[in-house]
Formats: structure tokens, sequence, C-alpha cells
């Protein structure tokens, strides 16, 4: 049984009158009839009762007739769903994204339009560190990630730099750099650090240290905390400064303060990355709406 017979049969038990039917369909009528026999032989039953001047359905052809719809109504939907599939309109994408990212206003803003302009494609959200989202890329666990620089070179991986920002001092609400606008580097020589390096020697806590290594001294790392969030809340609770992004000012501002450091070229870069031999519908979709807000 294919499709075709069970539309021509749907037809055919709508008009009952096969002449009509044929009409209806485009083809003669002696091909429709033997469709409809054809039809028949194959399921072992009758479908229509016929007589001069007269067709009607048979138990079984009311039956068929239910089914069949239902199965052509199916048939529809799922052609229409592929089809928006493969526009990117509906599906699911898995989206990582490293902690201070969900701190920029880039990201939220991303996600906010995407979702917008593509309300049937879920969207899987996965927080971890750069590395770690640049391993579950590889691994074609996710499909894109948004990281922070500096990333390691992997094959296949593409990058798309979103924005640029300053890395400034956090310290708490009663140090004595707390009133102040900026810092220099060579201010910090004495102060106690809480980093958040990553598990090789990249990222933003090591761009840090190697500033600081220019300037003469190493900074004293007194605590190793696992994520950006953590070393503010060490910082909140007096046991060190740190060096962040500057769109995590907000973050406990009740007892954080935020100060630049006025002779460091010091940035914190924020991309997104994907594969570029996985690059689905959805996902072309995000990057263009990634290239709408950047």
């Amino acid at each position: 049984m294919d499709l075709r017979h069970l539309r021509y049969f749907i037809i055919t038990a709508e008009e009952l009158h096969f002449t009509r039917a044929a009409e209806r369909i485009g083809i003669a009528q002696p091909p429709l009839t033997f469709q409809i026999k054809s039809l028949e032989n194959e399921l072992g039953v009758k479908l229509f009762d016929r007589s001069p001047g007269r067709v009607n359905l048979t138990a079984a052809g009311e039956v068929l007739l239910h089914d069949a719809r239902s199965i052509m109504n199916q048939v529809e939907v799922a052609t229409a769903r592929c089809k928006l599939a493969a526009q990117g309109v509906i599906g699911r994408l898995a989206v990582g994204f490293t902690e201070s990212a969900s701190f920029t206003h880039d990201v939220p803003l991303i996600l906010q339009r995407f979702r917008k302009q593509y309300p049937e494609v879920g969207i899987l959200l996965e927080e971890h560190r750069s590395e770690a989202l640049i391993k579950l890329l590889c691994q074609g666990l996710i499909d894109v990630a948004f990281v922070r620089l500096p990333i390691g070179r992997e094959p296949n991986i593409k990058f798309k730099l979103i924005s640029t920002e300053e890395m400034v001092v956090a310290v708490p609400k009663h140090h004595k750099f707390a009133k102040k606008r900026s810092v220099q580097l060579k201010d910090l020589k004495e102060e106690y650090f809480i980093l958040y390096p990553r598990a090789t020697r990249l990222g933003l806590s090591d761009e840090f240290i190697s500033a600081c290594e220019k300037e003469g001294f190493s900074p004293r790392v007194v605590q190793i905390a696992p994520q950006i969030s953590s070393t503010i809340n060490l910082v909140a609770g007096s046991l060190g400064i740190t060096v962040v992004p500057a769109s995590m000012r907000t973050s406990r501002a009740d007892q954080v303060r935020y100060v630049s450091i006025s002779d460091s070229s010091l940035e914190a870069s924020l991309g997104v990355a994907w594969r570029d031999d996985c690059e689905t519908p959805a996902l072309r979709n995000l990057l263009a709406v990634i290239g709408q807000v950047t």
C-alpha cells in the first residue's frame, strides 16, 4: 500500500462516483478503478459496494476512510515539520556558555532575540569553563558555545568575536582601593589575590599574572576558586581581591567595589564557537541573530 492508493481511495469515498473521482484526481476512470481493485486485493476486503448507478462504502471502507484521513493528515504534518526543521524554525539547540558570559549584555540579548524569532526551537543550556565547552563541542555534545578567549586550537572549530571589555579589580567595600576610580598594576604588588585559573595555562587569570610579571612582580595568590562568581563571593568575605571582566561590576555590589586598572591593556574577549562540520539550520539561524546583535 502506498500513499497514492490512500489518496485515490479517500477521493473516491468522498465522491462515491468513480468518474467524478477520476476527474477530480486528474486521471482516466479505468486506471482509478484498477487502483481501487488493487487496494482491495492487497487488503483482502471489499471497500465499495457497486451497483448500477450507485456506489457505497462497505463497513471495511468506512473504517479505512477514517484511518486513511488520519494517516494523510499525519503525512501532511510530518512534511510541514520536515520543511520547518530544514529552515531551523523547529528543533533543538544545545548551547554552552562560560559563567561570566551570562553577566554580559550581549549573550542574554542574543538568546532573547533568538527565542523571540524561533520560539519552536528548544534551547538546552550547559554551563562550563571555556576549555570544557570546547571539548563538548569537539565531542558533538553541544552545538555552540559562548566562550572566553584564549581558546586552544582545535580542528573544525570556528570562532567569532562578540565583544571585548576591560578587566577590573574587585575589592572588598572597606578596602583601601574601594573609593578609587583606578589603580596601577604596581599598586597591587602587596595584595592577596583569589584567582580562577583554567586546567591549562590559558585564560584571564594567566593573562593578568603575565601582565604583573612584566611589571616586575608576581601576584600573591592565596586562594584558587572554581569560577569567577566564587572569587567575587570570597572577595565579599574579605579573603582577598581579584580581577574580573567589567560586565561583572553588578555582582555582589553590596559588599564589593570594582576599580579600573589605568596602565593595563588587559581585556576579556567573549566569542561564540562552533564546529564547521555541524552547522545545523537552527545553528545557522542563531549565528545570524548574533550577527544582528553584534
